[in-house]
């Protein structure tokens, strides 16, 4: 029997999910294969990865003639098929919460909420991102084999053009516009989420899932280290204080507890190796 292929790319912030999960469940490296595909360069765009995961997103999991297309169902595969039978608190409703779209991690690496931020963006890796993507999309969109997602690479192009011109400053002010406040919207939501809500949520200690990160960790990990990694422009001096700069409050200290619970571990140390992403 092949062993399952997972496809990740190490800079992704929901590729960091199954990798946390893998360290903690006791998984040795060679019971996965492992794929790159690189989303900098629009790789998930191709029709032959499309074939495999629709929706062109990582982490996607290959194994036992199934194709596992979502964060959370790649996690959820490898928690149930851990060899070791590592015992890891189960997954919640929490996952289908920290994946809603209003709490989306990968937005604020592309959003601006005024002039200086935008020019910031346009002058800067997002940028190369966004056009990279275009460039992609139009490569992938123009092949023979593109015919089955006619209506995913047009809304992608359409999307991701839509940022390109605002980068650009091709787009009309109403949609500049629009974008700040879009913007603005998100990083507010984010805020109230973390300064609010993640307090009720978070434990006095310790993590989600008890003493060791339980599967609705894996998400919520991975997700704090993209929050925090944007607040703070990539500097990883600072650690879970960067998002203060955001919150114009202090970091609640039961967020500053699960950060320090977690910085701790092996699996944080390997997969944030090089920095948070």
């Amino acid at each position: 029997m092949s062993k399952p292929i997972l496809y990740t790319f190490g800079p992704s912030v929901w590729a960091a999910v199954p990798e946390l999960a893998l360290i903690e469940l006791g998984y040795a490296q060679d019971d996965i294969e492992k794929k790159v595909v690189n989303l900098a360069e629009g790789e998930n765009f191709a029709p032959a990865f499309l074939k495999i995961n629709p929706q062109g997103t990582l982490p996607t999991l290959e194994a036992g003639g199934n194709a596992y297309t979502s964060t959370a169902e790649v996690t959820s595969y490898l928690v149930a098929h851990a060899s070791n039978r590592v015992a890891v608190a189960p997954g919640t409703d929490f996952i289908n919460k920290i994946h809603e779209e209003q709490y989306d991690p990968n937005f604020p690496m592309l959003s601006a909420r005024h002039e200086d931020e935008l020019r910031s963006k346009a002058s800067g890796f997002s940028m190369m991102f966004v056009q990279n993507r275009q460039n992609a999309l139009a490569k992938h969109s123009g092949t023979s084999q593109s015919v089955d997602h006619r209506k995913f690479y047009d809304a992608k192009i359409a999307e991701n053009g839509k940022v390109l011109s605002i980068y650009q400053a091709k787009a009309p002010e109403n949609v500049k516009s629009d974008f700040f406040e879009f913007s603005r919207a998100h990083w507010n939501t984010l805020k109230a989420f973390i300064l609010e809500e993640l307090p009720d949520i978070l434990p006095e200690s310790g993590f989600l899932g008890g003493d060791k990160p339980g599967e609705d960790d894996f998400h919520l990990g991975a997700w704090l280290a993209r929050i925090i990694f944007v607040a703070d422009g990539g500097n990883p001096s600072n650690g879970v204080r960067a998002i203060e700069k955001e919150l114009c409050k202090p970091t609640p200290e039961k967020v500053v507890s699960y950060w320090t619970a977690w910085s701790g571990r092996k699996s944080w140390q390997e997969v944030y190796a090089n920095g948070l992403h």
